[in-house]
């Protein structure tokens, strides 16, 4: 589970006014489930993340993942966790195997247990076809089928996912999202950071709508729709997030 209870994190921008990326946020997310952090680009999902990985450390609040303090013992956290983003990195000159079997050693895998994970990550995701070549020589899909095994080559219980599908074509997006809701059968708590709404439909058991660092409503796609009275899910984020739209501001104008 991760569980977080207003948690903030200000900073102070170069002209000395104080930011707050993110600030109150409180939800819970539970095993077997996928819980979205919907908004716009900006509005506070990443520092979130960030939070929860222990990345950086609240300015307020507090964070469970997987029932370790994010504060108090992070490396417990880390060891929990995969983390996944499509602007993740690979070292291009290592191979696509290489690379999985070095993130299994930093989370302290070795001999036989790490020999049968890789073998296993690398058949689930069919790497082995291209598992001899640098990673500087895949395409975008090898690439992110890379970064899915070394998130799960641990076998974490808890994982996210911060933008995953940005800026992938349709193909390789599918093969994110399906893996997604697999990890989801698989038991695996899940948190995905997207402002897609299609995504968020058709992954999310819960969403939190965030909008400039706070939590602008809560709930199942139905149920967001319903606190809004709007038809879509589109249309419910906006209102939530109090968008107006040039023809909205143009009729106040001239009333």
């Amino acid at each position: 589970m991760v569980s977080t209870q207003d948690i903030a994190k200000h900073f102070v921008d170069a002209k000395g006014n104080r930011v707050k990326a993110v600030d109150g946020v409180s939800f819970e997310a539970s095993p077997g489930k996928i819980f979205g952090l919907l908004g716009c680009n900006g509005a506070g999902k990443t520092t979130t993340l960030r939070i929860l990985s222990t990345v950086i450390k609240p300015t307020a609040g507090r964070a469970t993942v997987a029932g370790y303090d994010v504060v108090d013992h992070p490396e417990k956290v880390r060891a929990s966790i995969g983390f996944m983003s499509t602007s993740t990195a690979l070292y291009g000159r290592l191979q696509a195997k290489e690379v999985i079997e070095y993130f299994g050693q930093l989370f302290g895998l070795e001999g036989q247990r790490l020999k049968e994970r890789v073998a296993y990550v690398m058949d689930k995701l069919q790497i082995h076809e291209f598992g001899d070549r640098l990673c500087d020589k895949l395409s975008t899909g090898q690439k992110q089928r890379v970064n899915i095994a070394r998130t799960i080559l641990h076998d974490p219980p808890v994982l996210f996912f911060d933008e995953p599908t940005a800026g992938l074509d349709v193909v390789v997006s599918q093969t994110v999202m399906e893996f997604i809701e697999e990890a989801r059968d698989m038991g695996k708590t899940i948190i995905f950071s997207t402002h897609i709404m299609s995504e968020a439909e058709r992954l999310c058991d819960q969403i939190s709508v965030i909008h400039e660092g706070t939590i602008r409503g809560s709930g199942t796609v139905q149920q967001l729709k319903e606190q809004t009275r709007e038809v879509t899910l589109e249309k419910a984020f906006l209102k939530l997030v109090e968008f107006e739209s040039s023809y909205q501001r143009e009729a106040e104008v001239t009333a």
